[in-house]
């Protein structure tokens, strides 16, 4: 029988802290949610490989590396009020609910929304909300947020979405160009404005809707 709490450990020593996770309060997040609940049955003996997770549809769950980093990125704090793009099973919802004061995950999915409720619900997690809705459209109803999270790749950050962050609110995602290179970027919002940087070299599966030539907000 595995040991998942011993996986999740070695998942943080080995992946997380070897690439520059730093963050302890992440960490802990990390090794606290239980990334085996929110993979198919007969792919929980990979949960922790350090790779994306195929869930079916073209979607997966994104490498915990890749995650990890991306959080670490956009700096959330304990009061932040949080936008996740894609949650997919809502793994990374779980993540964020340890250290934002409140989530929105939108899923475009209805399988995999539903299953997002349902193991968020199972472990109790109550400061985070599954909405089933378009992902490009984000979910205004909520703004303006303190973070925006995306959980994949796109090759562009709709208008819409970037309109969605508050007065110096941080936007991370992977931006993948049509020839094939990604990085991962922060986006900040100043004044209406946002400016974009790169932060490391990534890999993700693109979430849908995203996939047209990049389309920045400045």
């Amino acid at each position: 029988m595995i040991d998942y709490a011993q996986a999740r450990l070695t998942m943080v020593e080995s992946q997380l802290r070897t690439n520059k996770v730093t963050d302890d309060a992440l960490l802990d997040a990390f090794l606290a949610v239980p990334r085996e609940r929110f993979v198919p049955p007969g792919l929980r003996g990979t949960a922790y490989v350090d790779d994306d997770l195929p869930l079916g549809n073209g979607r997966a769950l994104m490498e915990p590396m890749v995650l990890a980093r991306l959080l670490q990125v956009a700096e959330i704090g304990r009061g932040d009020r949080v936008l996740e793009i894609g949650c997919a099973t809502g793994y990374g919802t779980a993540i964020l609910s340890r250290l934002a004061r409140s989530v929105v995950a939108i899923e475009s999915d209805v399988d995999l929304a539903r299953l997002a409720m349902a193991r968020l619900r199972e472990l109790g997690v109550g400061n985070a909300a599954v909405v089933e809705a378009p992902l490009a459209g984000g979910y205004p109803g909520r703004a303006p947020y303190d973070a925006i999270v995306f959980q994949g790749a796109a090759m562009q950050i709709p208008a819409v979405i970037g309109q969605q962050l508050a007065d110096r609110g941080r936007l991370v995602a992977v931006l993948q160009q049509p020839n094939g290179i990604a990085r991962a970027v922060l986006m900040t919002a100043a004044g209406g404005v946002l400016s974009q940087r790169p932060c490391f070299d990534a890999v993700a599966r693109l979430l849908p809707g995203f996939s047209a030539e990049p389309s920045f907000v400045f």
